[in-house]
């Protein structure tokens, strides 16, 4: 191996180093929690990997607390995509776990949490393509006679929602757009989404851009690491979101990625 492998190729201050061995250190959104019994909740939650298999993909499956009669129960389904810039964060850390666990307390949903390959080391897609993927596996329960008896036993597939958060919510979209389409033949039926501070991204900025040049100056900079066929990119998502965007007045309101 050569010295040099071990040596910085770039970083992304607060977010990540790149080493020359290819190796990627996260900075931030590392502190991670176990699945299990959240003892201030009573929400049990449980990992189920190899949605993809041989990659990191997985998910985790949230269910309320419920009383002895009603084991049986059906609940909305919640599908939720983590925020995190694609390149930050997952379903175990103490951010989306703890917030998991106090929604689906207090909505008395089954929610499924999901986790896709992270930019720079699987730029996009990867994050729309394992994330559809994971809908797609949700989906398989439908007629109760999927893998994981959980989804099978409480989850009501005529009542399914998407929700993510910045990036989650740039996901979300896209996994909307998608299941609308009839030749996608996906057997769920969505009622709605919801999007929290999507990560939404243009060519052309808009006038809620100048309300934090210094998030647009970020997002500038961090976009081509995510998408490195920029271009393409981000005239896509223009063209989908300018209105939205300028509608929403969200964009440059936060700092959640």
């Amino acid at each position: 191996m050569s010295a040099t492998d071990n040596e910085l190729d770039y970083e992304f201050p607060t977010f990540f180093r790149v080493y020359k061995n290819g190796l990627v250190e996260r900075l931030a959104g590392t502190e991670s929690l176990p699945a299990g019994v959240d003892p201030q909740t009573g929400v049990t939650s449980k990992d189920v990997r190899d949605i993809v298999p041989g990659t990191e993909v997985y998910v985790r499956i949230y269910l309320p607390k419920l009383s002895n009669s009603s084991n049986t129960q059906k609940l909305p389904l919640l599908i939720y995509i983590h925020g995190g810039a694609f390149c930050l964060f997952s379903p175990d850390s103490a951010l989306f776990h703890n917030y998991l666990n106090a929604l689906v307390a207090e909505a008395q949903v089954v929610a499924v949490s999901v986790h896709y390959r992270r930019a720079p080391e699987h730029p996009l897609p990867a994050a729309y393509e394992d994330s559809w993927t994971a809908v797609q596996w949700v989906a398989s329960h439908r007629s109760g006679d999927g893998p994981e008896t959980l989804l099978n036993q409480h989850a009501d597939f005529r009542r399914v929602f998407l929700a993510g958060d910045s990036a989650g919510a740039n996901i979300v979209h896209n996994l909307a757009m998608r299941a609308g389409n009839a030749d996608a033949g996906l057997n769920l039926e969505i009622l709605g989404i919801a999007l929290t501070d999507p990560y939404l991204w243009g060519s052309n900025p808009v006038a809620s851009d100048s309300l934090n040049p210094v998030m647009k100056a970020l997002g500038d900079r961090l976009w081509p690491l995510v998408s490195p066929s920029a271009r393409i990119s981000i005239i896509r998502v223009s063209t989908r979101w300018r209105r939205a965007r300028r509608a929403w007045r969200c964009w440059g309101a936060g700092e959640c990625w």
